[in-house]
């Protein structure tokens, strides 16, 4: 049997996978900080910015599991005989917990601090039901032992909590990354704010004139320049990026979030006017996401909380109504041709992280394509006689749904592209502008654009500008309905497309 602490790590991490360090290089093609350049803010392990959860979303789950469990410990003890004591423990006891902030968890709160505050909570309630079982002149040791188990219940489950939360901090899940932009002293007030609140993980400053910045601040390493920020490894797994030149250098602020408003990353203005407890404030508010920010989608915890619920739900479904038909497929593409059942192809995930798509194989292995260098065309000779028609049918899209299950995709969302993929030649990201921004949320099996009639290849300008226009129409739009309506209309366009080559 598991104990309540792995069983609540499991309900509160167990889709976020961990991630290898990207501090084996820097720049996508240069050398990278080594050890020495880790930084006083490196978390025991960096997760990509997807895999990120929010304290106060455990808190508030903390806070619902008291709620249930007092309800439920509550009736044990009306069972016992005692349903006034009952009702006052589990009123008492939520108050009690509620006005001792025992659901703040604050960053630097040990766990005896902690268990105090819940502890004090727990008894005064305690003491008041047991002296109201005493009072009835009913005191049947069975209330007695209800009361003092209901208590020790919820002293766990406290306690669970807590441990969850602070191992959560420890390995990077619930403490957002930044990086700073400008090697300043605006900076270094960033850096000071950051580690008196622990509010944020610094992973490393750029700077465009690296000829007068230091090799670090504070601690925190200077990887580079504006350009090393663009393609560094590190994006991925960075939450914000933060500017933090003076305030008074406007058409410098303007430069940078015009150059930097090619990434996918929420941008941030870090002022410096007020003092220590005005720097802990705006720090808190980028932490939370609760500043607009100057480029990017603004960060919704419960939205994403929602979507991704309904990813593993209908991913979950999706597997059990097509597990068969994956079978039968699997089946055929062994015998149709030699080679792997799978295709696996590296493409750009939420925040430009690399991730592993699956498929099922639908060309000659021999003749296969992982950079998409060419796209598939009509009457493609690379193409399997099976590979022709699921492709049409999209059935070669199915095992897509584990990536899902593991959080690397949506069921709706902007079609994962194949990383440096070519259109007429030209890499396709390099024809708008904005491509990345269409990696401002998950990549999905299904999206806008799909049933909007932009489905296969985009072997023109023209196709992959209007690509990036509709996905990021669809990510401004984003709601639990407009999914819903695009699952829906999903197969029916797919079986009343003709034209698309797939």
């Amino acid at each position: 049997m598991s104990s309540p602490v792995s069983t609540v790590e499991n309900l509160a991490f167990g889709v976020a996978p961990e991630s290898a360090s990207p501090f084996t290089g820097g720049a996508a093609n240069g050398p990278g900080p080594g050890p020495a350049k880790r930084g006083p803010f490196r978390p025991g392990r960096l997760v990509p910015s997807r895999a990120r959860l929010e304290t106060r979303l455990l808190a508030r789950a903390a806070r619902g599991l008291d709620v249930v469990l007092a309800a439920g410990l509550g009736g044990a003890i009306t069972v016992a005989g005692h349903p006034v004591a009952a009702g006052v423990w589990a009123v008492t006891t939520l108050i009690g917990l509620r006005l001792l902030d025992t659901y703040a968890f604050p960053r630097k709160q040990s766990l005896a601090a902690h268990m105090a505050r819940a502890g004090l909570a727990l008894g005064v309630s305690l003491l008041i039901a047991t002296g109201l079982v005493v009072v009835s002149g009913r005191s049947e040791p069975t209330a007695v032992w209800a009361l003092l188990a209901a208590t020790g219940a919820l002293s766990v489950s406290h306690l669970a909590w807590w441990t969850v939360i602070a191992r959560g901090r420890a390995q990077g899940r619930l403490t957002p990354n930044i990086v700073v932009v400008g090697a300043t002293k605006n900076a270094e007030r960033l850096i000071e704010a950051a580690m008196r609140t622990g509010e944020v993980n610094v992973l490393g400053v750029f700077d465009d004139r690296l000829d007068r910045a230091p090799e670090n601040i504070l601690g925190v390493p200077v990887l580079g320049d504006t350009s090393a920020l663009l393609d560094h490894r590190i994006m991925p797994y960075v939450d914000r990026i933060v500017i933090a030149v003076a305030s008074t250098a406007q058409a410098r602020v303007r430069q940078l979030v015009e150059k930097l408003d090619v990434l996918p990353n929420p941008l941030h203005l870090f002022i410096d006017v007020g003092g220590v407890v005005e720097d802990d404030a705006a720090l808190a508010r980028i932490a939370a996401g609760s500043d607009s920010p100057l480029s990017g989608s603004p960060a919704s915890a419960r939205r994403a909380l929602l979507k991704r619920a309904q990813d593993l739900i209908v991913a979950s479904l999706g597997l059990l109504v097509a597990g068969p038909i994956m079978l039968v497929v699997a089946l055929a593409v062994k015998l149709d041709s030699p080679g792997p059942i799978f295709f696996r192809q590296r493409r750009h995930g939420f925040n430009n992280e690399v991730i592993l798509v699956w498929k099922f194989r639908s060309m000659r292995h021999d003749m296969a394509d992982a950079c998409a260098t060419r796209q598939v065309t009509y009457g493609d000779e690379r193409v399997t006689r099976l590979g022709r028609f699921i492709r049409k049918t999209s059935l070669d899209e199915l095992p897509q749904l584990f990536n899902v299950l593991k959080g690397e995709m949506s069921i709706v969302g902007p079609r994962p592209h194949a990383i440096g993929m070519k259109t007429g030649g030209v890499e396709s990201a390099k024809l708008v502008a904005q491509y990345a921004h269409r990696h401002r949320i998950k990549p999905g099996l299904t999206g806008w654009a799909a049933i909007k009639g932009s489905r296969g290849p985009v072997d023109t300008p023209e196709s992959v500008r209007l690509r990036v226009a509709l996905d990021v129409e669809y990510i401004e739009r984003q709601s639990l309905w407009l999914d819903l309506y695009i699952i829906a209309m999903t197969i029916p366009c797919l079986l009343g497309d003709r034209s698309a080559v797939r």
